[in-house]
């Protein structure tokens, strides 16, 4: 039996029931309310304050953007596109949220956007835009969604929000059917909850509000259309390349057809307005320059997605070929060569994407469970501690933190990391073995 921890610490040694208990203090204090919409200026039920969107929104957004391999390293991509959503945010119906626009790393073709106004744009969509006035449309429509409350009506609705102030978001394996089972094990941390399909009703607002804000913004109604056909032609040519997006962005025939049709009536007059061609092919040349390498990666991931391992290593290793020093492509070959249980090829690749981008957190992650597949529990922890320090607020590195603790056989800082775990996350392997060793080391009574 271990010497108890101290009464006057949060962790001494609690009864099975009063353990348990403690998973539900994260559900008090919701408040039934009311709230006016901002944009129809029409009261609504609404749980989730403006504050509390923004809170939500800080908590979760960096999660899921190192999920997405992290922000454009691409400083003069990165600069045009948050100046071009922060000119046209001045004039959406809540100006005051502190925006961000963040171009990120991933490869498939999506946008997505949290409560508080963080906004992300990956590397596959951003290849498919022709024009600014389309990058536009893709930003209002985004912005739609945050001045609509969109994700804040869902959370009030269906009572999410008890489970994201906890902390707690859904793996990005919600997200990136490719690497589920491996998102799981990692503990990587999505916004799935956050992300959730919207409805048909939301996107066709989310439209409406797009195609404002950018004529509003001055652009032609024309890149709204742009988007939509380019929308369209890759579900029909390229599916898989659209999956993520058109879960999250539900696309109807009566939604192409409303949007068209404004174009062509609403925003007539407004047509001759500039796309900004040029200006876009300027900003985005460097990140067209690795268009090959970034196909190479999509069709990787899909046949990852179909377990088809050896193949999605030599599409991996093209895309390498084209661009050696590319973050995402050397985390998704080192996690194809984790699935295949080649580790230590797996570690060359991880350390060499850490020494790319050594501000970003996800080389860590991956870097500290290959050691600690290796059982090099000291190494393993200096690598979730850097993580930590990087993107803290995962609660799965804290569990990960405990084991490299129990391994190197410091019983009470394992003790503590789990129990904090714990807390947090009730369910899952990870939590089965914090649970068991709380208790088998005296932590924890049964009764």
């Amino acid at each position: 039996m271990p010497d108890p921890i101290p009464a006057t610490n949060p962790y001494a040694p609690v009864t099975r029931r009063a353990f348990l208990k403690t998973g539900c203090v994260f559900t008090a204090g919701l408040l039934v309310g009311c709230a006016v919409n901002p944009v129809t200026g029409e009261r609504q039920f609404m749980l989730v304050s403006e504050d509390k969107e923004i809170r939500i929104d800080r908590e979760n957004s960096p999660q899921q953007f190192s999920s997405d391999y992290g922000r454009i390293q691409d400083r003069k991509l990165s600069n045009y596109i948050n100046k071009t959503g922060q000119n046209m945010a001045k004039l959406t119906h809540r100006p005051n949220l502190p925006y961000s626009f963040q171009g990120v790393n991933a490869t498939y073709v999506n946008a997505y956007a949290f409560p508080g106004g963080s906004i992300g744009i990956t590397r596959g969509i951003l290849l498919s835009l022709e024009n600014e006035a389309e990058l536009a449309a893709l930003i209002g429509h985004e912005l739609g969604h945050v001045n609509a409350r969109h994700t804040a009506r869902q959370m009030s609705n269906t009572m999410l929000t008890q489970t994201l102030i906890g902390g707690v978001s859904t793996y990005v394996g919600t997200i990136d059917p490719a690497y589920a089972n491996l998102s799981s094990q990692l503990g990587m941390l999505g916004a799935g909850a956050l992300l959730a399909s919207y409805s048909r009703d939301n996107e066709r607002e989310a439209d409406d509000l797009g195609l404002k804000y950018m004529v509003k913004s001055g652009y032609s109604p024309t890149g709204f259309e742009g988007l939509m056909d380019m929308l369209r032609n890759l579900s029909k040519h390229k599916p898989n390349a659209i999956e993520i997006m058109f879960s999250t962005h539900p696309m109807s025939d009566e939604r192409y057809k409303t949007a068209i049709k404004a174009v062509s009536s609403t925003y007539a007059r407004d047509k001759n307005k500039p796309l900004f061609r040029e200006r876009y092919m300027d900003n985005t040349k460097n990140l067209r320059k690795i268009s090959g390498a970034i196909d190479d990666m999509q069709k990787g991931e899909r046949e990852m997605a179909a377990g088809k391992y050896d193949h999605a290593e030599s599409y991996f290793e093209s895309a390498l070929e084209k661009a050696p020093n590319d973050y995402a492509g050397l985390l998704m070959m080192a996690k194809c060569q984790m699935v295949m249980e080649n580790f230590s090829k797996a570690a060359r690749f991880a350390e060499k994407a850490r020494n790319v981008y050594p501000d970003e957190a996800q080389a860590c992650n991956i870097n500290g469970f290959i050691k600690l597949k290796k059982k090099k529990y000291s190494s393993a922890l200096n690598e979730f501690n850097h993580y930590d320090r990087l993107l803290p607020g995962n609660p799965h590195i804290g569990f990960f933190i405990g084991y490299c603790f129990e391994g190197t056989g410091n019983r009470k800082a394992a003790a503590e990391k789990y129990y904090d775990y714990l807390k947090v996350v009730s369910s899952g392997e990870n939590a089965k073995h914090a649970y068991r060793r709380l208790f088998e080391w005296g932590y924890i009574k049964d009764s």
